[in-house]
């Protein structure tokens, strides 16, 4: 029979990053607390979860490639939110971002993590860092812990 692996929400043996927009800082602020909350619940010391501050969320990738590639980190966690508004500079950050997010992933081998809030208010960003649909930064934090785990169990690490 053949191996199914499954990622489960040890605590990390080593560092985390979270890399943090400061564009929208009272939306990231919340994703930030919920990602060190599922952290240290899981079992990940507060000395163990190192953060970085960006200008916004196009700057996120760049961070996130020089923390994944320092050796320091086991996972990397991108946190921002990007809020439509009425130019297509929206899409342009959405969509370099995102890409940058996912070519550092695979070039680096880390699990960077994209809890990149993109909606069309800002009640709906909140509603996602906090309030109604649960905070994304938390989210984000389990993901970055699960994928920790299953590619251990694949045999990095």
């Amino acid at each position: 029979m053949a191996k199914t692996f499954a990622g489960g929400y040890q605590p990390f043996s080593g560092q985390v990053l979270i890399v943090a927009s400061r564009f929208n800082e009272l939306v990231v602020d919340r994703l930030v607390a919920g990602a060190k909350d599922c952290l240290v619940r899981h079992g990940v010391s507060d000395e163990a979860i190192d953060l970085a501050y960006v200008p916004g969320a196009a700057e996120l990738p760049l961070a996130a490639k020089v923390g994944a590639e320092s050796g320091r980190y086991e996972a990397v966690i991108c946190l921002g939110a990007v809020i439509r508004g009425a130019t297509s500079h929206y899409d342009v950050v959405v969509s370099n971002m995102a890409s940058g997010i996912l070519s550092t992933t695979l070039a680096s081998g880390v699990p960077v993590i994209m809890g990149v809030l993109t909606t069309d208010t800002i009640e709906q960003a909140f509603e996602r860092s906090g309030t109604k649909d649960g905070n994304k930064g938390f989210d984000a934090a389990l993901a970055a812990l699960e994928m920790v785990s299953v590619l251990s169990q694949l045999g990095k690490g």
